[in-house]
């Protein structure tokens, strides 16, 4: 084989491989913009979740709430005005 040739075949196995990596790197990068795609709609999702967990927070200790639960399972009382005594520190 002549310098020619053998740079010749140099240069196409440069090329071949610099094709290979091309290839190579879309792929990684389609994959993990499928992966990040996934992780936002999950994140989404959890954001859906959570705005609702805190509403229902919000709704299981309101005060009316509570009072009633007084009054109804516990059979509590608001006592009378004379009853009531106010300590001061």
């Amino acid at each position: 084989m002549s310098g020619r040739s053998l740079m010749i075949l140099l240069l196409v196995a440069a090329v071949m491989g610099s094709a290979l990596g091309v290839v190579y790197a879309k792929y990684q990068t389609r994959k993990l913009f499928v992966e990040l795609q996934t992780l936002q709609k999950i994140r989404d999702e959890m954001n859906v979740e959570w705005g609702q967990l805190q509403l229902e927070q919000s709704t299981w200790g309101t005060n009316a709430r509570v009072e009633g639960i007084a009054r109804n399972k516990l059979d509590m009382i608001m006592p009378p005005i004379d009853a009531v005594v106010i300590v001061k520190p």
